[in-house]
Order: C-alpha cells, then structure tokens, then sequence
C-alpha cells in the first residue's frame, strides 16, 4: 500500500471494546487528542456488542465490571445483563466525547513496523494509516472456534456460533443440539430449553458451577450510590480486594477444593437428584482448573424432561442427524455451538509484523508470552491490552486493563520527557518474566488441577492466566520501567542510529 498520503497519529487503537475504548478516554483525560481508534463493526462494544444470545450477561459484579474513571450508579442488577454494559460503553464514549476519535468499519488489515521511519504502517479496510505507538485492544475471547467435526460444513439444519446468534430462527419446537457448556452455554441453555421440543446438550468436559448471588439493587442502595460522594468506589474496591482471597485459594488447590468447589458440589447435589445425570455433571478436577461458572437456572434446566446430557463424544453429521461416539443417532433441527474463542491463537497476531517483518503470530508460534502482559520483545512501540497471562479466574478484567492503559500513558510520557521515538522490551529481560511465571503458575489450580482448558496451548503452557494477585500486576505496571527497554532517541533517529534489529541487546 502507498502511505504517501495517509494521516499519522501519535497512537492507533485497534478495536473498541472495553480495553479500546478505555484507553481512548484515559488518553482523552490526560490531554492526549492525537489518537485514532480502529473498529471493524459499525458499533463499540466488542464482546458485549457480539454476544447477544439469551440470557448473557456477566459473572462478576457489576461495581468492578465497569471503569473506575466511569463509575455508574444506576446498574439494576447486580451482575450486569448484556443489554445494559452495552449501553454502558456507548454511554462512556458519548460522555468522554471519544466517538470522533473512532473510526467505524475499519478492520486492521496489516500492521507493520518500520525499522527506518521508527513508525507503524498500518494498512485498513478504510484506508491506510502510520503511527508512532499501536495498541491493541482485541481481546482474546472475540474470534470463535469453530469444531473440526466430520460433515458440520454439510448439516442440512440451522448452524451458529453463541457469538452469532440468530434471532430469526424461532427455537420454538424446534430440536435443538448444543455443543459445548461452557460460560456461554450455562446461560443461553436455560432460555432455550424453555422453547425447544428437545435440546440435546454434548457435554465433553464438565463444569464447576456455583450459584450466583443476582439480584435487584433496591432503591436504598441506589440512592446512596447516586447521592452519597465515594461510596460507590468504597464497594467497588471492598469487592476488588476481597476477591483477593478467592487467587489465594486458586493457588492452593487442596484449599480450593475445601471451600469453593465444596460450595459448587453442594449446588450440584441441591438441584440435581437424578444420580445418573449428578455423575455426567460431577467435575473430576479441582476447581478453576477451568473457569468456574454462576448460574442458578442451569441444574434446573437439565432437570426438565426435554433435555438429554450427552457425554459421548460426537463422531460426525450426515445431513440433519449428529451421530456420537457410541453410535446413537439424534435428528436436529439446529446446532448452536458453544465451542469458545481463539483465546491462545489470536487472530490479530497473524496480522502484526515487527522487526525483519516478523508475524507476532510467528514469534508466538512456540511460546507466546510478552512482558508484563502488554509488551513483546522485537516488537517496538506496540502495547497490548489483555495480552499474554492477563486473563483472570478471581477477578474483573477492567482491573487488568486499567493497569495497563496505566501503564501507556506512563510510557508516552517518559517517550515526551526522554525525546524517544521508539522503546522494545528487552528480550532477556521478557524471558525472565516468563520464567518467573511458569514459576508462580506451578502448583496452582490452572496448571495442577488436573484438566485441559482455553487457558493452555498446544504445547501444554499456560500462556493466559495470571496466576496471583491482581495488586501484585498493577504495582508491576504502575510505572513505565524504561530500564527494561532498549530506547531510541529522536535525536538517534535523525542520525540514522536505528539499530533496533531483532537480536540486538540481549541484555
């Protein structure tokens, strides 16, 4: 692409979900206008735009499931419900006045560094751009996982993804086949089983589920949230640091299973009396080795006479008829697959190319890691939200992104303070980070509880989870830590000193 005539920012932002569009309003509170953020919908909202099957919504509270820049005192529930956080990111971007900063229908198609000019050039389906620092705020749970089953391609009923929900299919009286009972699936299952002549649920690994504690915020509560100056914060901080406790538990998997995955097993015990159907839905993991999911409706839901929990695995489909493992054949009118995301193959890795045109896919193809979740050696300027090891199994992500948009604004002051044109982590000091973290993972629920989960990649490493305290990240990212980094001046720059190749200080 010719960037001769494109228009350069200071900061390019790609996506607008919670992590893109939170950076775009911390960057407009600190003063900073020139920055462009990347949409490829026509609307923000990442996820929570995306995911709009019955019944989704959150499964942590949310006072600390929102902005603590942003705080909003008129949630109706205590676990939001997909319609109101959506509106709730649409309500930020119009209060922060952001939305000029966003360009719509603008999908990434490349980004690639520029050794010479120290920029980024970044080619779009609107046009192509450059930029000194490119953040990414795509997340790892938006491009779905579509199963490799034999003849899916080919199933003569209706087929979707919980991520693509189709709203013009009526599910009334239709036979349904869910695969997978993952988050999504432990919410949407409830409201469909209510439609559906038959639901058919293919269950491979089952989940720890606990009972959510939702209910409506009464109008005493409500009031001091919108009268009372700090006590909103007050409860959203009590709710942070006392899901503290829940990471240690997580480290210590024989505490784990005396406390919450007693409580999961007694809800389990409570809402199933079948002995049969208890033993398909009983756990032979510690829980959190995979995400532990809230639902008071899901037990109840398998309860009911149209539904069946199949544990054999699928073999194939011919036309309208899913065929198990054991050779029972089901006819369906519909599958709706709750199969999860590219959580450990990220999408837009393969579209990010740094030094000597290296893909991010590419250096992450062994081990993919970054320092302190947000940067990546050989891979100057480019900061990451919610990137490797920030994913969380005790607390609210906006926890994790916040600290990290703390942690860009600091960098691009001290790029003002210091004249630098580029920064790229060290690549020693990286590995040293990760050692350190395989080390903290060790022992705890995610590596030691005895599943297979999202949270793992091929080669069996944990590249996803933060294994401890969320105080212990945001101290780590509290600051731009500029002796981690190879730095490059303008000054270097203009002098044609730009000895940034892949390789180079490993120190």
């Amino acid at each position: 692409m010719d960037f001769s005539a494109t228009r350069h920012v200071r900061v390019a932002i790609i996506g607008a979900g919670f992590s893109g569009l939170g950076a775009a309003i911390r960057l407009t509170q600190e003063g900073e206008t020139d920055f462009l953020v990347f949409e490829r919908a026509q609307e923000i909202g990442g996820t929570w735009r995306e995911n709009t099957y019955p019944g989704s919504a959150c499964d942590v509270m949310s006072l600390l499931y929102s902005y603590s820049f942003a705080p909003n005192p008129n949630w109706s529930t205590t676990f939001g419900k997909q319609p109101e956080i959506l509106q709730y990111l649409r309500d930020c971007a119009d209060r922060f006045g952001v939305r000029p900063h966003i360009r719509f229908e603008h999908d990434v198609v490349s980004a690639d560094w520029d050794e010479e000019a120290h920029l980024w050039r970044i080619d779009t389906s609107g046009g192509g751009y450059t930029a000194q620092i490119l953040a990414t705020g795509t997340g790892y749970l938006s491009d779905p996982v579509k199963p490799a089953i034999e003849g899916l391609d080919s199933f003569t009923g209706e087929l979707f993804h919980s991520s693509g929900w189709n709203h013009g299919f009526d599910l009334t009286g239709k036979r349904i086949a869910v695969v997978g009972n993952g988050a999504s699936a432990v919410q949407f299952i409830p409201k469909v089983q209510e439609k559906a002549s038959a639901l058919d649920l293919y269950q491979r690994t089952p989940a720890w589920v606990a009972p959510k504690p939702d209910r409506e915020i009464p109008g005493s509560q409500l009031w001091l949230r919108r009268n009372v100056p700090g006590y909103q914060g007050f409860r959203r901080n009590f709710n942070m640091w006392g899901r503290e406790i829940v990471a240690f538990m997580m480290g210590r998997p024989k505490v784990m299973e005396k406390t919450l995955q007693g409580a999961a097993l007694k809800h389990l015990h409570a809402s199933i009396q079948d002995p049969v159907l208890r033993d398909k839905l009983t756990p032979a993991y510690t829980a959190g080795c995979k995400r532990i999911l809230f639902s008071n409706n899901f037990y109840p839901a398998l309860n009911q006479p149209n539904v069946s929990v199949v544990t054999d695995g699928i073999a194939r489909i011919h036309g309208n008829t899913i065929e198990s493992v054991d050779g029972t054949r089901r006819e369906v009118d519909a599958i709706i697959l709750a199969t999860g995301f590219k959580a450990t193959d990220r999408p837009i890795a393969h579209r990010i190319r740094g030094n000597n045109g290296l893909s991010l896919a590419d250096a992450w193809d062994q081990d993919m890691s970054a320092y302190a979740g947000t940067t990546v050696a050989g891979f100057p300027n480019l900061f990451m939200f919610l990137g490797p090891n920030t994913a969380l199994g005790h607390s609210s992500q906006t926890v994790m992104i916040e600290a990290q948009i703390t942690y860009l604004l600091d960098a691009l002051k001290v790029m003002d303070r210091k004249s630098l044109a580029s920064v790229s982590v060290r690549p020693a000091v990286q590995k040293a980070y990760n050692t350190w973290l395989d080390g903290q993972l060790q022992g705890t629920v995610w590596n030691s509880g005895g599943c297979q989960s999202w949270y793992l990649d091929k080669n069996g490493r944990n590249p996803s989870i933060w294994p401890t305290y969320t105080w212990t990240f945001r101290n780590k990212t509290k600051t731009f830590d500029t002796v981690s980094y190879h730095l490059t001046t303008t000054d270097e720059l203009r002098a044609g000193k730009t000895h940034i190749a892949a390789g180079r200080n490993e120190g």
